[in-house]
């Protein structure tokens, strides 16, 4: 993991900018931020998972359609963040990302590209959003297991169908194991 505390770099997008703070608290929001995309992605892989496997992938897709979005809403009632997941190929448009989350998804792009493993990798940092200080915190997720069986590159008949009726402009498909799906991101209002 990099830290960025200190803040190597600087990501300056529109109104956002990386600020100085505490490195210790950046580091315990990132363990809390953490802790909450695990959660969420734990909770999401499940019920995903289980579907597919009770009724097949068609049936996982309209589960994730309808769970995916009450869920992070309540994992980020529990954990008092803004929790959810944002891509750079998008299934859903209510995940786009904003510009500081496109900033991160191509620098994990570039980190990927030179070698890094998409398990470990994350970035944050203590921004000013319109005068607002706010935790930041993006963790990359990697195409594997149930995931390729709809968003991959030979998805069967009834699966694209049922994209196609639920996801009308979907473009998260064509993945092969290991590529960058997307991320957690994480926000906390200090």
């Amino acid at each position: 993991m990099i830290k960025l505390a200190f803040y190597a770099f600087c990501l300056t997008l529109g109104t956002t900018a990386a600020i100085a703070a505490d490195p210790q608290e950046v580091d315990a929001y990132a363990a809390e931020a953490r802790a909450a995309g695990t959660q969420l992605f734990i909770e999401l892989k499940k019920v995903v998972t289980e579907a597919a496997q009770a009724k097949g992938a068609a049936a996982a897709i309209e589960v994730c359609n309808v769970k995916a979005l009450p869920t992070s809403q309540r994992v980020s009632e529990e954990t008092g963040m803004d929790v959810g997941r944002t891509s750079h190929k998008l299934r859903n448009p209510k995940n786009a990302p904003d510009a500081w989350e496109k900033k991160v998804l191509a620098d994990f792009q570039a980190r990927k590209a030179a070698g890094e493993p998409l398990e470990e990798m994350e970035y944050y940092e203590v921004v000013d959003d319109n005068g607002k200080e706010v935790f930041r915190y993006m963790k990359a997720i990697p195409l594997g297991g149930v995931c390729f069986n709809c968003h991959g590159t030979s998805l069967k008949p009834e699966v694209k169908a049922r994209l196609d009726e639920l996801y009308p402009e979907d473009k998260a498909r064509g993945f092969i194991p290991g590529d960058l799906r997307g991320a957690l991101t994480i926000k906390k209002d200090l």
